[in-house]
């Protein structure tokens, strides 16, 4: 057997975070030399996240980093499978490495975001891999988006929904005391109301036939329905349709701080008070988990699992 000490296999740790008897067995494989034993837990890494990726990654931190003075901002979403790991600070500074290298390097996609280099001769992608072999679940690097301009930017619940808001402003409302504060509200209505387009001319036409087909059944075959006549039922059909707008365009939903006003009232009223131009953009909202489907467990099962009987 390899002659090592107990302060080696401490050494092994701190470099690289994997557990103790981890590092053992690599120094006892490489014979005692670390560098060797670095490159087989590096090895090991890679085989352990191969092993997970078909495990269900639907939780983790969606994060930002914002640059005011440059008007940029990234936003990632990268998901772990439990909550526990997704508070863990290792991967939250891991999160927040990989919005740096996307700030400073604007991948185009995840790919090449995979592929940019992290530090220390390794690739984001190696990083990682150790990451899944050191914290035990499979991790995966899922979106993120970059975005220049006339920014506001919110990040609710440590992580669980982020959102950048892009407006376009003249230099009269960029210099208003209140212009923060406006830009801020429109990233809170959108963290709070899940729009889908920011108006009615952006939604396909696909979308309002599938609706309408959809309403057109429900108030058809509703029984209360039967007697009324034609031009009463295409009244509740349009009406129904037009809720849809109110729903999903943001211009059109009723604005979360005063309900009496739509979001595109409220910004009228803004430019109003101020006398100014602005315009609101885009918006960009990340949901952890968003779309995923997670794993059901069965207690009683799970627990059979643990107990092995």
């Amino acid at each position: 057997m390899a002659e090592f000490s107990a302060k080696d296999v401490q050494a092994l740790r701190t470099r690289t975070g994997v557990s103790m008897m981890e590092c053992k067995r690599a120094l006892v494989e490489a014979n005692g030399d670390a560098e060797e034993a670095i490159k087989i837990l590096r090895e090991k890494g890679i085989a352990v996240a191969a092993k997970k990726s078909s495990r269900i990654a639907a939780d983790g931190i969606v994060d930002i980093l914002y640059n005011e003075a440059a008007g940029s901002a990234a936003m990632i979403e990268v998901n772990s499978e439990t909550d526990f790991v997704a508070k863990n600070e290792d991967f939250q500074s891991f999160v927040k490495s990989c919005l740096s290298i996307i700030a400073a390097e604007k991948p185009a996609n995840v790919e090449e975001l995979l592929a940019k280099p992290f530090g220390n001769g390794l690739s984001v992608e190696e990083v990682l891999k150790e990451k899944i072999l050191v914290i035990g679940e499979n991790l995966t690097l899922r979106r993120f988006v970059v975005v220049d301009g006339i920014l506001s930017t919110y990040i609710h619940n440590k992580g669980q929904i982020g959102v950048i808001v892009k407006v376009e402003a003249d230099d009269k409302a960029q210099s208003d005391e209140g212009f923060a504060a406006f830009k801020k509200n429109l990233a809170l209505q959108v963290a709070a109301t899940t729009p889908l387009y920011i108006s009615r001319e952006d939604v396909p036409a696909s979308a309002i036939a599938e609706e309408r087909e959809i309403v057109t059944n429900l108030i058809r075959n509703d029984e209360a329905n039967a007697k009324k006549p034609e031009n009463v039922i295409e009244r509740m059909i349009e009406g129904k349709v037009a809720k849809y707008y109110e729903s999903y365009c943001l211009l059109e939903q009723s604005y979360i701080r005063e309900e009496k006003l739509t979001v595109a009232q409220y910004i009228e009223s803004y430019k109003k008070e101020i006398g100014a131009e602005v315009k609101l953009a885009a918006y960009y909202r990340f949901e952890k988990g968003e779309g995923i489907q997670k794993k059901e467990e069965n207690l009683a099962e799970e627990i059979a699992k643990l107990t092995q009987k």
